[in-house]
């Protein structure tokens, strides 16, 4: 720098005269235009001003004058990264490249922009790119990891992430998105180590807090998690869905202590559209359809969405195109609840497609599956994005989301619009609150006429019950004796085999009454974890029931679930979540279930189901009804028999287990949706006539 001027200017910049220095480099820039370090000097100073639209002018004016200014050009295209617009830092970014191939500053930029632009694979050849030119560098490497872990390449995300630690153990972050890393390879175990060395490192890091509180929650650690859930609170109490969370641990371990406080605090919070609990962790506390609708809304919210991918486009395909979605197609209820249904359809008026992110694992009712769709997709490496473009490419006319809300699901899918018609069903008993999903499948119990408002997708009626089932279940060849089943020889045995957060204080009370009153009886209950077992009996004993009255029941495979309830007399159900496929399940083995009709889906499921299979009397209009008619069954054993043979009568011939009718309703439902798209028409409620 030999201006004389510009030394001058410079050094009032150095010496943080900001102002002068700024009038400095404009009085040279007055005097002679052309000259691009001032421009650029003045450029910067506009910048540390807040002036930003003056500095992108002056930057502008010095490229323009000399077109290889990597710094002028580098400094745009910062600027105009951090300001949101990527596509334009982006050829400053190229053009410096350009000039410069291997300059790593340039070339990080310009994955930055890509990122920004939704283009992570691209991202990544860049950053591959600058790691060959700097293989030791701790930012690169991280880079590499994040981007690997974003395209779903989650062991080699892992592996990068230990190259990173290797050469700096002590960054915490690291740590924290290494064990984020290890989740989605199912080494949950490994990720609690990554997640406890990141919070030692950095115990102000509440995203590690949070992670590691989701793994002890999957893990059923669900005391250890409450703890860091509640540390993630102290540290930022407005990080989303925590304080949801930490409810639902104390309802996973049967803690009622501040339930009542907990259901005002929900109840509050959703009418204010604040993000505090998930939908499928509301359905256990919440009474209210408006507020489920609400919390929906409130999640889906927060999906990220776009251009629809089908823009009203009419496919002439001769047989209707359905597609199910699901990272359930293992051992899970859905998967055994409606396998029938894939092997039922009618493949010479459907195409069936099977779309599967969930984890890799080889079963027999995975194989089932498969083998029963025409097509089978394995998407579990594939972004929310690709899906959805491969559902656009397959010209799907149905899209049929298995999930919801529940665990693994990816709503963001059928957000961006792949198909005509999109249908929530099975999996999540409520709303899901999008206006992308353009109808829920329910019946006449579920969902009453006067309720639609609460539902964001239209209502398709099926005439016996929503739920499929699969009439090839299988039970165990073998029945337990009591004595193998840890239950007394003698003895009226209540059961319930809900998991243990369905639970009540409400329900539990009615329960305890029951034990109280029936001498000899006992209530056989599903082991959960330690924590619940320990707080029920504490529990009963508070009511004045022995504690060692309440048996667990281990978990085992469900065929020996199957064949063991043949053992209980009388199962209670819980509200306001009652049964769904436990309850399908007990009547398959000729186990009465019995329920009252509650104010929600999730509430009234048991109801439809016991309706299905021929038996209303089990549903009953209240609490105080059901614990009447309990009663009554464990003191009549007459009456308690001529319940269970009607029921056995009916297995082979209600409509609850006939897979073939069921089947046929949805397909009228299916084909009706399709047609009412295709005449250009909106998706309305609608209800299928019932098979003859």
């Amino acid at each position: 720098m030999t201006n004389p001027a510009l030394q001058t200017a410079a050094a009032l910049h150095r010496a943080g005269r900001l102002a002068e220095a700024a009038q400095a480099y404009a009085e040279i820039v007055r005097r002679d235009p052309l000259q691009v370090e001032a421009l650029q000097a003045l450029a910067m100073l506009h910048l540390q001003s807040g002036r930003v639209e003056e500095a992108l002018q002056r930057f502008g004016q010095a490229i323009a004058l000399k077109p290889d200014y990597i710094d002028a050009l580098g400094n745009r295209a910062s600027v105009l990264l951090r300001m949101g617009r990527p596509a334009e830092a982006l050829t400053d970014f190229d053009r410096i490249v350009a000039l410069r191939p291997n300059v790593p500053p340039a070339l990080k930029g310009k994955a930055s922009a890509l990122l920004a632009l939704n283009r992570p694979q691209d991202a990544l050849a860049v950053i591959e790119k600058t790691l060959a030119l700097e293989p030791k560098n701790p930012d690169t490497l991280y880079r590499r990891a994040d981007l690997l872990l974003m395209l779903n390449r989650h062991g080699e995300a892992v592996a990068a992430y230990d190259a990173l630690l290797a050469m700096q153990p002590g960054f915490a972050q690291g740590w924290n998105m290494r064990g984020v890393a290890l989740i989605e390879v199912k080494r949950q175990t490994d990720a609690l180590t990554s997640f406890d060395k990141a919070v030692t490192l950095d115990p102000s890091n509440a995203d590690a807090w949070n992670n590691r509180a989701n793994v002890n929650f999957e893990l059923k650690r669900f005391e250890d998690a409450a703890r860091d859930y509640a540390e993630v609170l102290n540290r930022a109490p407005d990080l989303p869905y925590v304080e949801g969370f930490l409810i639902q641990c104390r309802l996973r371990v049967c803690d009622w202590s501040k339930l009542e406080s907990d259901r005002k605090r929900l109840n509050q919070s959703l009418a204010q559209r604040q993000r505090i609990i998930d939908p499928q962790g509301n359905l256990a506390i919440s009474r209210s359809p408006p507020d489920q609708l609400q919390c929906a809304r409130i999640l889906m919210a927060d999906e990220p969405s776009g251009p629809p991918l089908w823009r009203g486009e009419r496919y002439a395909h001769e047989r209707i195109r359905v597609a199910y979605l699901t990272a359930d197609f293992r051992p899970h209820p859905v998967a055994f609840l409606i396998a029938g249904v894939f092997e039922h359809h009618d493949k010479s008026r459907f195409e069936t497609i099977g779309v599967s992110f969930g984890a890799w694992g080889e079963s027999d009712i995975r194989t089932r599956i498969r083998d029963a769709f025409e097509h089978f997709h394995d998407v579990r490496s594939a972004s929310d994005g690709q899906v959805a473009a491969l559902l656009r490419k397959l010209e799907v006319d149905v899209a049929v989301d298995l999930m919801g809300f529940t665990e693994g699901c990816r709503p963001a899918i059928l957000k961006q619009r792949p198909a005509p018609v999109q249908v929530n069903f099975l999996g999540f008993p409520g709303t899901m609150g999008a206006e992308h999903m353009d109808y829920i499948l329910a019946d006449r119990v579920l969902v009453p006429a006067n309720e639609q408002q609460f539902y964001a997708e239209k209502v398709v009626y099926l005439p016996d019950t929503y739920q499929a089932n699969d009439s090839r279940r299988q039970v165990a060849e073998h029945t337990p004796t009591r004595a193998e089943s840890g239950l007394p020889e003698t003895g009226f045995v209540f059961c319930c085999f809900n998991n243990n957060y369905k639970i009540t204080p409400e329900i539990f009370d009615v329960w305890m009454r029951l034990l109280a009153g029936t001498e000899g009886s006992v209530l056989w209950l599903l082991e959960d974890n330690p924590a619940a077992a320990r707080n029920l009996r504490a529990q009963a004993q508070a009511r004045g029931v022995a504690p060692e009255r309440l048996i667990f029941a281990p978990r085992t495979t469900p065929a020996e679930h199957l064949a063991r309830q043949r053992l209980a007399d009388l199962f209670l159900d819980t509200s306001p979540y009652t049964a769904h496929t436990t309850c399908s399940d007990a009547l398959w083995v000729g186990l009465p279930v019995l329920t009252f009709m509650g104010p929600t889906f999730a509430a009234r499921v048991a109801t439809s189901l016991v309706t299905a299979a021929g038996m209303p009397e089990l549903a009953r209009a209240s609490l105080n009804e059901y614990e009447q008619f309990a009663r009554r069954l464990a003191h009549d054993r007459d009456a308690l028999n001529a319940v269970k043979a009607k029921l056995s009568r009916n297995r082979d011939t209600c409509a609850l287990f006939d897979t073939a009718r069921f089947t046929g309703h949805l397909e009228t439902a299916y084909s009706r949706m399709v047609e009412q798209r295709r005449a250009g028409r909106p998706p309305e409620s609608f209800a299928v006539e019932p098979l003859s």
